[in-house]
């Protein structure tokens, strides 16, 4: 579990990529970038539920191919808790840059539509740079967290 802890500005989301949100995307295209990041991937239908039943979604695209260079999905009681899923960025060099860019976006949401809930995600280590970079605290307090994988 990580814990916020700051507020930072918004990274430079680059002329030739645009950021969206809900915006309908091939489960196919998350699956396969969760795939290049080593993460697990998910079965069609029931990725398309978890969309369905997120309370948003963010995608970073190339405008000019579409090809989905960042994902992060979001779920929340509406009164305690968010929840980030399924975080991840193109590999290479700018893979930092895009997580950034979607995680502050999504902080930028919560704080926004859902104040005062306290954020947590699920993410691989390759994240922890850019999670601490938006204030994220890894295990805050010594809270630990266990994950159900069904």
């Amino acid at each position: 579990m990580l814990g916020l802890n700051s507020a930072n500005k918004c990274p430079q989301i680059p002329e030739d990529i645009v950021l969206l949100r809900n915006e309908l995307i091939s489960v196919r295209k998350i699956n396969r970038l969760l795939s290049r990041c080593n993460q697990d991937t998910h079965q069609p239908k029931k990725l398309e539920l978890a969309l369905n039943n997120s309370d948003f979604y963010l995608t970073l695209l190339q405008k000019t191919s579409e090809n989905l260079l960042g994902f992060v999905r979001v779920t929340s009681d509406k009164g305690l808790n968010a929840n980030l899923w399924d975080l991840a960025a193109e590999p290479g060099n700018q893979q930092e840059e895009y997580m950034s860019i979607v995680v502050f976006k999504a902080i930028e949401i919560i704080r926004r539509e859902l104040p005062g809930c306290s954020i947590s995600v699920a993410a691989p280590l390759i994240s922890i740079n850019s999670l601490k970079a938006n204030g994220f605290l890894l295990d805050p307090n010594g809270i630990k967290t266990m994950g159900f994988r069904f």
